[in-house]
């Protein structure tokens, strides 16, 4: 499906990226807030979110009204991998199913593709969103491990 079609379903949805020097301190806060919620809340997974990461990042989200309701970093190579990576993927439980969490990779990967040159990406993805990032073109390039309890398989992209 176009990406016109996916974005056409989040009319009331206002989607930003942006780097780090752009981001308001609102801004910030509500992707951090939604982060928090999805991660440490529904998942039960307490984690060091701030790692210094997003310093190094694009910042793709989506507000409607003043709340972040999906977001994920773009990470510049050489801080998580030698590759662009993506990361801190969520998408807020009352959005999922609706083709959000789609939409939003699909914005990730036109930027990559159209800004920086069609880059290879890695992530570390959770073990049961591999057909989601299959169906953006990452295939699994590790054995499953477990990363703050929760059982990850590491993927790529490549050009």
């Amino acid at each position: 499906m176009p990406f016109a079609q996916i974005a056409a379903k989040f009319v009331p949805m206002h989607w930003h990226l942006k780097s780090w020097a752009d981001l308001s301190k609102e801004e910030l806060y509500a992707c951090l807030a939604l982060r928090i919620r999805v991660f440490v809340i529904e998942q039960q997974c307490p984690y060091q979110d701030a790692d210094g990461k997003d310093r190094h990042s694009h910042h793709l989200f989506a507000l409607s009204g003043e709340t972040c309701v999906a977001t994920l970093r773009l990470v510049h190579p050489g801080v998580s991998y030698p590759e662009w990576s993506i990361g801190r993927v969520a998408s807020d439980p009352q959005h999922r199913m609706t083709g959000l969490g789609r939409a939003l990779m699909v914005r990730a990967m036109q930027w990559l593709r159209e800004e920086q040159g069609n880059p290879s990406v890695r992530i570390s993805a959770q073990q049961y969103l591999k057909k989601f990032y299959e169906d953006h073109g990452f295939i699994q390039v590790s054995e499953p491990y477990l990363e703050d309890n929760i059982p990850h398989i590491e993927m790529l992209y490549s050009s």
